[in-house]
């Protein structure tokens, strides 16, 4: 029996293929919590259900990049060692964001990081990124370095998107075929607007005193979110949004999760502290019921061998399928509960 991702799934295959946190640590001992915190989750749930994105742009220190990244690929590497040894499916995913194009440093943490451990990387993150040249010259750049690590496949690019200008080209930067999803950077996107963004679009409680306008709600910030998503979106690539800065405001991530998740078109999300992470997992999850109604569809739309149905009173055909096989695909990548038959499509055995 074919598979419902190879009947049903187009442009949109993308959408739902990462896990749909990212979470960022760019200190050493955060680091191999966070890395501790995957094991443990992924056997928790059955999945991978976050990535963990090494952070040298933020975390090594002015004078130490190159500690720095001899350091997070030494640690990239012994993941992947310590997984592969695992009697398991599940797979550690582990990232790295480097420094801009343009930083001094760029050159040196490829040469470092995916000249020393791209076969142990899922992905990598380039900051910073204001237009197609800057995928073009990361993509050769880390091509030649992996090739010469012995990687053997092309190792993904995630982008992110901070300034008027690159919010601007990003359905260009979105279209390049090495972008694998595109996040959108709100801390820069506000700072680079010289004061004509209030300070408090970076957070998600509006401020009463003056404009009442947050990261929701300000009418330039809430722009270029839309223009990330519908960009990703029109090229099959994976919108990531941004992050929520009040990470001990347990109920205002979930908020902004859900936001981001139901209305803004996202299916990615960063974490930047342990605590959000099951927060973001319960806010791109899909509802229990339509985890159930999509389980039951999928069955009896594969036993009519894709062809239109009724179901439940109501026409089902392969754009309604589409639909509801993306619901278990994100089921699947938050860790929910699958009835057996549908928990079965993510067996690495399954045709």
């Amino acid at each position: 029996m074919r598979h419902p991702r190879d009947v049903l799934l187009g442009a949109q295959a993308a959408a739902f293929s990462l896990p749909v946190c990212d979470h960022y640590s760019g200190v050493e001992a955060r680091m191999i919590k966070s890395l501790a915190l995957q094991a443990a989750m992924s056997q928790e749930f059955g999945a991978c259900v976050f990535d963990v994105t090494l952070d040298c742009e933020d975390g090594a220190p002015v004078g130490g990049e190159k500690d720095h990244a001899n350091m997070v690929a030494a640690l990239a590497n012994q993941t992947h060692s310590a997984a592969k040894n695992v009697a398991s499916d599940l797979r550690a995913r582990v990232a790295v964001r480097l420094h801009p194009v343009e930083h001094r440093a760029f050159e040196q943490d490829v040469a470092i990081i995916v000249g020393g451990a791209a076969a142990s990387l899922c992905h990598l993150m380039i900051p910073k990124v204001e237009t197609v040249a800057d995928v073009e010259r990361a993509a050769q750049l880390v091509d030649q370095a992996a090739v010469k690590s012995g990687r053997s496949n092309t190792l993904p690019l995630h982008v992110l998107i901070e300034s008027p200008a690159a919010v601007h080209r990003v359905f260009e930067i979105a279209a390049h075929p090495r972008v694998q999803s595109v996040s959108f950077g709100l801390m820069d996107f506000v700072s680079s607007h010289a004061g004509a963004i209030a300070a408090s679009a970076m957070g998600v409680h509006a401020d009463q005193g003056r404009d009442g306008l947050d990261q929701f709600s300000h009418p330039l910030v809430l722009r270029a979110k839309l223009e990330i998503a519908s960009a990703c979106h029109a090229y099959g690539k994976v919108p990531s949004h941004c992050v929520v800065t009040e990470f001990s405001d347990t109920a205002a991530l979930l908020a902004a999760a859900s936001k981001a998740s139901r209305a803004l078109g996202y299916t990615r999300m960063w974490s930047i502290h342990p605590s959000q992470i099951r927060p973001i997992l319960e806010a791109f999850a899909p509802p229990a019921h339509e985890i159930e109604m999509a389980a039951e569809l999928m069955l009896a739309a594969a036993a009519a061998d894709w062809a239109p149905i009724s179901f439940d009173g109501k026409l089902q055909d392969r754009a309604s399928y589409r639909y509801f096989w993306q619901v278990l695909e994100r089921a699947h990548r938050t860790g929910r509960h699958l009835p057996a038959e549908a928990s079965a499509y993510f067996l690495p055995q399954h045709p």
